[in-house]
């Protein structure tokens, strides 16, 4: 038995191969909508991918399940409550797929959303009744358990959810030996938990062991738990969460139709009608020079989750990237969804370089200098674009807290006649608000490099929640 783990750290994604050398039979499962890893580890260990499941109807990405079965066959599963518009094999609780020496054995472990699975898998070779492993999907994760918030806007309350949950954990996951083998779907970043790990793999004896919420407790006291304090998801959640049940075109015919290389012109014509222009280069490149009114999205951070959060699926997306970045740009989106790019801006920012008049840049301050600034008679409006859980720790003092997934809907109430400084953990997001802001059309913008990280770098103080108290 072959059992392969998958992990794609932007976001946060563990999926899965399990393979029967034998017989040349493999399944996948969730896995991540651009497939060729997939394909090409299967090649490589002489496999056939026959099989694809889903342990639930992910919200954070869009799978390749349908991919998987356009491209090789594969023959879809899902748990038996799910409802989809495409052809798929439900398994109920204790169902069974073997293929030569493999046995998966699925549990209904509903609670992350109503429809969740988990996946039991046996080496054959080794034992019929000792499990290898179990694929977790967003149920159990290392250090956590699968939100159960996320299901509200289809009628799902966190509360139904998070009974349904630990029943899962406790009647069905936590049955199993303690040496098994424990795979999720997600790690440390994910907005599908709150507290996960960054290890990727564990045994149910030490989940059983460290889990927070796996500890003794009652049903009111764990959903009391395992809903407070979460991270606020963003808003592709759901149409990602629905779009995963749909039949929809393919990665690879989304960008056939999007990778369009497009004239300045062209560019600006689709910007004048409100086409959203993406510039997907770092942070320290857009802040030097950059197309006036383009948001900035580094591919080098959390690229997919702050797109889907700060841009909109409305309107056009036109890209801008470091030349033969363009495709990785696309796909990217495409993980999320993000099928409406209309094309790339041709050879880049060099296409400005007989536009002067169309380029602009964000200054970006020294922490030193920004201190100075702040210190002077006329400071400049400092905004802190974390989270408010980071803020509450420590931020710089005299700065106002908008979290950069509220910044649209804050922009009105700050001032155009005064010079607005931007900060965030390290720069990245700080980039992208700083372009928002931009476009929203504030005049003196900047952001302090490095943000805290850099501030405090300098030995400049910071405010901690217990000061502000």
């Amino acid at each position: 038995m072959i059992v392969k783990q998958f992990y794609l750290p932007c976001l946060a994604h563990a999926s899965y191969l399990i393979g029967d050398e034998a017989t040349g039979t493999a399944a996948v499962v969730d896995p991540q909508r651009d497939i060729d890893q997939y394909i090409a580890f299967a090649a490589g260990n002489k496999l056939q991918i026959k099989h694809v499941f889903l342990t639930h109807f992910h919200a954070d990405f869009v799978a390749g399940h349908l991919e998987l079965r356009d491209r090789v066959g594969a023959k879809i599963y899902l748990g038996a409550a799910a409802k989809a518009a495409y052809a798929f094999t439900p398994m109920r609780n204790g169902d069974v797929l073997e293929f030569g020496r493999v046995r998966l054995k699925v549990l209904e472990t509903p609670g992350h959303t109503p429809e969740s699975i988990s996946i039991v898998v046996f080496d054959l070779n080794v034992s019929d009744t000792q499990p290898h492993a179990v694929l977790t999907g967003d149920t159990l994760f290392i250090g956590d358990v699968g939100r159960p918030d996320l299901r509200a806007a289809l009628g799902w309350s966190a509360t139904d959810l998070g009974d349904m949950l630990f029943d899962s954990l406790h009647t069905k996951l936590l049955d199993l030996p303690d040496q098994s083998l424990v795979y999720p779907a997600h790690g440390a970043g994910s907005l599908c938990g709150r507290a996960i790990s960054k290890e990727t793999v564990s045994t149910l004896g030490e989940q059983r062991r460290s889990n927070y919420a796996l500890q003794p407790m009652s049903k009111e006291a764990f959903i009391q738990v395992v809903t407070a304090d979460q991270p606020e998801a963003p808003a592709y959640f759901v149409y990602d969460a629905v779009l995963n049940s749909q039949e929809r075109p393919t990665l690879d015919q989304a960008l056939a139709r999007e990778m369009n290389p497009l004239t300045l012109d062209r560019v600006l014509e689709l910007q004048s009608a409100g086409a959203q222009i993406l510039d997907t280069r770092d942070a320290g490149e857009f802040a030097s020079a950059h197309l006036i009114g383009s948001i900035n999205i580094g591919l080098v951070g959390q690229y997919a989750t702050w797109a889907g959060t700060v841009l909109d699926r409305k309107h056009p997306i036109v890209i801008i990237a470091d030349p033969g970045q363009e495709n990785e740009s696309a796909v990217r989106l495409g993980r999320i969804g993000f099928d409406h790019v209309v094309g790339y801006l041709k050879d880049g920012l060099h296409s400005l370089e007989a536009r002067p008049d169309l380029v602009a840049f964000t200054e970006r301050l020294s922490a030193q200098y920004a201190s100075e600034l702040l210190s002077s008679s006329e400071p400049p409006l400092t905004i802190d674009v974390r989270a408010q859980r980071e803020r509450d720790q420590k931020y710089i003092a005299g700065s106002v807290g908008i979290p950069l997934n509220r910044l649209t809907e804050n922009m009105d109430e700050l001032p155009k006649n005064r010079p607005l400084l931007v900060y965030c953990a390290g720069g990245y997001r700080s980039s992208i608000a700083a372009s928002m802001l931009q476009r929203g059309g504030f005049e003196r913008v900047g952001e302090i490099a490095g943000g805290i990280v850099g501030w405090e770098t300098a030995k400049l103080p910071v405010q901690t929640s217990a000061a502000r108290a």
